[in-house]
């Protein structure tokens, strides 16, 4: 699967390609291309040593709240891949994969953010809660995963989203 070569996938920098050259649009996911699903060999080329952290959360959510479905969902060009980690029919987070890292998306509902804020979550954490948009289904809750230490918060948000 090509890897976009646009600069600023997932990280809203802009592109240092030649306008001509340029979507109007640079996709939230790294891997954009609709005809070329992730592959394990994409992925890891995307993501570099954050692969390990995507693994491991992966591996710590199937067993905190498995099993769960493991599918990867094309958005629009203005998303690109993403996989949703499921829990029979319901979405528990979105991992979507970025240049050497990668984004846990949340639709948390009113009642889960509440619990997040009585949860001892860190506090960049409950920012990207307070400052994400509201929609019909929750808050829209991006957060980038960069380092091991991401990943406790990023459990914890699973584990509120999933008791509510």
């Amino acid at each position: 699967m090509p890897v976009s070569s646009r600069r600023g996938a997932c990280s809203g920098t802009p592109s240092t390609e030649p306008a001509a050259r340029r979507s109007p649009r640079v996709a939230l996911s790294a891997l954009d291309d609709k005809a070329h699903p992730p592959t394990g060999r994409t992925l890891q080329a995307v993501l570099g040593r954050a692969t390990a952290l995507w693994d491991d959360l992966k591996a710590d959510l199937q067993t905190a709240h498995g099993p769960l479905d493991e599918e990867w969902t094309f958005a629009g060009a203005a998303y690109g891949w993403s996989m949703r980690l499921r829990k029979r029919k319901r979405a528990l987070v979105y991992l979507t994969p970025c240049r050497s890292h990668f984004l846990a998306s949340f639709a948390l509902g009113e009642k889960a953010c509440r619990a997040a804020h009585a949860g001892g979550l860190p506090e960049s954490i409950l920012d990207a809660i307070e400052q994400a948009p509201k929609y019909a289904e929750g808050r829209g809750v991006r957060i980038p995963v960069r380092s091991r230490k991401d990943l406790a918060g990023i459990r914890r948000l699973v584990d509120i989203k999933a008791a509510n």
